[in-house]
């Protein structure tokens, strides 16, 4: 069992920024997300994406901002439970919370953050012959271990960003890396496709263009691919493992199940403090609604620092909050 002042669900920058505001009050947070890595959205969909709203960070990449607030929240020392969907949440005698994931991990807190962007994410899956059936027998949607990818045959799918990078990383783990896009161009940081296009002219990945991976083959286990071609030719390789990545669909998942006030999925709070109709729990960034919602990280930000202030009161019942100011070298601090 995992122990600590407040279990925040999501680990992208909302939720990260949280960490950093409930530091300054002296609360201990643990993160869990469903991804593999921090950063939500800025991290799985578009690590290259400029942000131009962050005051002071003009045009900071979504990387390097999760890297900053990384940096800015480690002095607080959160845990983080990744690649774990939460699955229940258990409300105990003394009011606080026990939260449980599909992994079994437990985390008991006094008061529950809900900072999961658009929602859980599953994957798009696309049209292909025994998909399903191969999940966990050789199908990936996305890469938690690249160990296990090491001397083996793997294909890959898509054309953004992840698709482009895992290539790239693979190509020195793998014993072969195959990408199939459907098109001639991609969608990912230019950058990334140079490299890619350097890798298959050098001969280190293949990359099948204009092609889509239509069946997949194997006796209990993924032995094959068939690879359909846009002049409908059919090419079948052999592969141990098939990661499609054509992006991810934001879903409310269990949360929906929480006897939440919903509306058009997302969750209703009030702006006093950005909690929910369930005491101590608080939801901030894309996941809330409320008349005038803006969903912007900076909006996001607001909403964590705001909602810290009350969430004190439950971590500290027997304190009061207040903030005594003093003044160094000429500047307000407190």
């Amino acid at each position: 069992m995992i122990t600590t002042d407040i279990c925040i669900i999501g680990a992208g920058p909302v939720g990260l920024f949280a960490v950093f505001e409930a530091g300054l009050l002296k609360m201990r947070c643990h993160l869990i997300d469903a991804l593999p890595v921090v950063g939500g959205q800025l991290a799985e969909i578009y690590p290259q994406k400029p942000i131009y709203d962050i005051p002071g960070a003009p045009g900071i990449i979504a990387e390097d901002l999760v890297k900053n607030l990384m940096l800015q929240i480690e002095e607080f020392k959160p845990g983080f439970t990744l690649g774990e969907r939460v699955e229940a949440l258990e409300k105990q005698e003394d009011e606080s919370y026990i939260v449980r994931t599909n992994e079994g991990t437990a985390v008991h807190c006094k008061v529950v953050v809900i900072a999961a962007g658009l929602g859980s994410f599953e994957p798009r899956k696309p049209a292909v012959e025994k998909l399903e059936y191969f999940e966990g027998k050789g199908v990936h949607y996305m890469v938690k271990k690249p160990e296990q990818f090491r001397n083996q045959n793997v294909v890959l799918a898509g054309g953004g960003d992840s698709a482009l990078d895992w290539t790239i990383f693979l190509a020195d783990i793998a014993s072969r890396v195959t990408l199939v896009h459907r098109g001639d161009t991609f969608r990912g940081a230019p950058d990334s496709a140079e490299k890619v296009f350097e890798l298959a002219e050098k001969g280190k990945i293949d990359l099948i263009l204009q092609s889509q991976v239509s069946s997949l083959g194997g006796n209990g286990v993924l032995k094959e691919i068939s690879i359909t071609g846009n002049d409908k030719n059919v090419t079948t390789i052999p592969t141990d493992h098939f990661i499609p990545l054509f992006g991810l669909s934001p879903k409310l998942g269990p949360i929906a199940d929480w006897n939440l006030g919903v509306e058009k999925s997302a969750v209703i709070v009030d702006t006093l403090d950005y909690s929910t109709n369930v005491p101590r729990i608080y939801a901030i960034g894309d996941i809330n609604t409320y008349p005038g919602k803006l969903k912007l990280i900076l909006c996001g930000f607001h909403e964590a620092a705001t909602m810290m202030q009350s969430a004190f009161k439950y971590v500290y019942p027997d304190q009061k909050l207040s903030f005594k100011y003093t003044t160094v070298n000429g500047v307000n601090a407190f």
